[in-house]
């Protein structure tokens, strides 16, 4: 009997496509959800509908049971605001900077117009760590002037993740607490390494419609002004005002860093226009018990936004047509062979807007997250090759790990960490947003030692890829992928998972987690 036509999985069976048939049925999700006629599955357009009945239709034709249990239906509405800058201006002490080259600006406030005339003060990494005794903002009073702040974490190996990037490195991070402080406007200056993407990905991202879930602030509890700068702007504007870059990053490394006026004005302006708009997670259900393993991918993308090479429909197969594509293969598989526990799937909306949709469920969830036992998540399937390794992107958080080394043993596979943990690809992407609300969640793939090819080739791939296609029109489904990689993925994902629900015991976070003590609240209320 061929391996994959009948999959026996600690003794759990399920009628599957074989091997050739699934690389087919991948292909034929990431070639349809990365077409140019779904538009760049951007949330609230044409794409998001093609997207959302694709889906809904995928999840039907495989038996699945509709995910929200309250209407009925395969879909978990989530409101949204639209916020697209029609113009942006940016000046540091008199000097007009150029939108795009220079910095973007923008502004989450629900209103026409986001004007700032502030004062300049340099905050280190703009981090406040009380476990750290670290504080970047001690003794000075920034309410109504503009931070300035460098991307990452302080680069201390004693301290935060080491090398690996904890959340106080992430740019979400950076904005909540200079509105928390009361800064005026809020300015990142962008460096490739640092940030883990090149200034083109900051360019491209940030120059359209940017979405945020409804609240009844109306955005106005955020900076007026958010925005990022190049390394190189911030080094002339400094160099202009007496100080030297390297030093003050120097200087931001150590705990006795204290914030340092600049005597630069930043005088910056953003209308908008804005709208409103009701996204969707797709959600479906295969198995009926209460406890629940979650499986996550997202949907959605850039759309339609600046052209690079005259192509301005940003496609984004491997990110993410890939991973969704992986979600609906493993749905294929539980609706065929339910688990012990319940396996939830849902496609989520705006991942590319700040992990929204995922966001939005964990705050408004369909079932008790006290009964969702583990959440895993797929984001970018492997298109080069089968791997002898496994990467576990936040290695250590959880006990899940020991699943996916048993498991990956299973398959003559070794785990790993993440290979780059100084860019924080935990924090990236929809898993974060369970972690966050207790949920031991899972973010694991392929290696990076690929099967028949050198020492550094994957490396070089995945370097190529985001410096690239990462967020670019480029970003296109091609025939000359090798999905093998991807199948075993696949496998990977479903072996962890049917180990998960036949374990009685939930799986538990690291002993020094930060996401610890919520999960052990949330299970006592069981």
């Amino acid at each position: 009997m061929k391996r994959g036509v009948i999959l026996m999985l600690l003794g759990g069976c399920a009628t599957v496509p074989g091997p050739s048939d699934l690389e087919q049925s991948l292909r034929r999700h990431i070639k349809v959800l990365s077409s140019d006629e779904f538009e760049g599955r951007f949330p609230g357009t044409r794409g998001e509908e093609k997207t959302v009945e694709y889906l809904v239709e995928q999840f039907k034709s495989m038996g699945l049971s509709p995910g929200n249990h309250h209407d009925g239906s395969f879909i978990q509405k989530v409101p949204l605001v639209g916020i697209t800058p029609t113009s942006a201006s940016l000046a540091l002490n008199g000097t007009e900077l150029r939108r795009g080259e220079d910095y973007v600006a923008f502004t989450k406030r629900e209103v026409a117009e986001s004007s700032v005339a502030a004062d300049c003060v340099f905050v280190g990494y703009g981090v406040v760590a009380p476990e750290y005794d670290w504080d970047d903002y001690k003794g000075i009073d920034v309410k109504g002037k503009t931070v300035v702040m460098l991307i990452n974490d302080p680069p201390s190996e004693a301290l935060f993740g080491g090398v690996a990037m904890t959340y106080y490195g992430r740019w979400t991070y950076k904005y909540e607490v200079a509105a928390a402080r009361g800064a005026a406007a809020c300015l990142i200056v962008h460096e490739d390494g640092p940030a883990g993407y090149p200034w083109g990905t900051v360019r491209s991202s940030w120059s359209g419609e940017k979405l945020e879930t409804a609240s009844d602030s109306r955005g106005m509890k955020r900076v007026a002004i958010e925005g990022w700068i190049t390394r190189g702007t911030a080094v002339k504007a400094l160099a202009a005002a007496g100080f030297d870059f390297e030093q003050l990053k120097a200087s931001a490394g150590t705990k006795e860093f204290k914030p340092v006026p600049l005597g630069i004005q930043a005088v910056a302006r953003v209308t908008t226009s804005i709208r409103t708009l009701e996204s969707r997670n797709v959600v479906a259900r295969a198995g009926s018990a209460e406890e629940h393993i979650i499986f996550t991918a997202h949907w959605d993308h850039l759309g339609i936004r600046e052209p690079v090479n005259g192509d301005a429909i940003y496609n984004g197969a491997v990110d993410n047509a890939s991973g969704t594509a992986m979600l609906l293969e493993l749905a294929r598989r539980f609706a065929a062979a339910p688990a012990k526990r319940t396996a939830l799937f849902i496609a989520v909306t705006a991942e590319e807007q700040g992990l929204l949709g995922s966001k939005y469920y964990s705050e408004h969830p369909l079932y008790p997250l006290k009964l969702a036992v583990a959440a895993i998540n797929m984001d970018g399937a492997n298109v080069n090759g089968r791997t002898r390794d496994v990467t576990i992107v936040g290695f250590g958080n959880s006990d899940l790990d020991e699943h996916v080394k048993a498991a990956a043993a299973e398959q003559g596979r070794r785990v790993q960490g993440d290979r780059s943990p100084e860019k924080g690809f935990f924090f990236r992407s929809d898993q974060f947003s369970f972690a966050k609300v207790g949920v031991p969640a899972l973010f694991a793939g392929s290696g990076s030692d690929f099967v028949g090819r050198p020492d550094g080739w994957g490396a070089e791939q995945g370097e190529k890829y985001t410096k690239n296609d990462y967020h670019r029109p480029s970003d296109d489904y091609r025939e000359s992928w090798d999905l093998s990689g991807a199948i075993e993925d696949i496998d990977l994902l479903e072996r962890v998972a049917r180990r998960v629900a036949e374990q009685a015991r939930y799986p538990e976070w690291a002993e020094k987690s930060e996401f610890r003590a919520t999960r052990e609240k949330s299970l006592r209320s069981k």
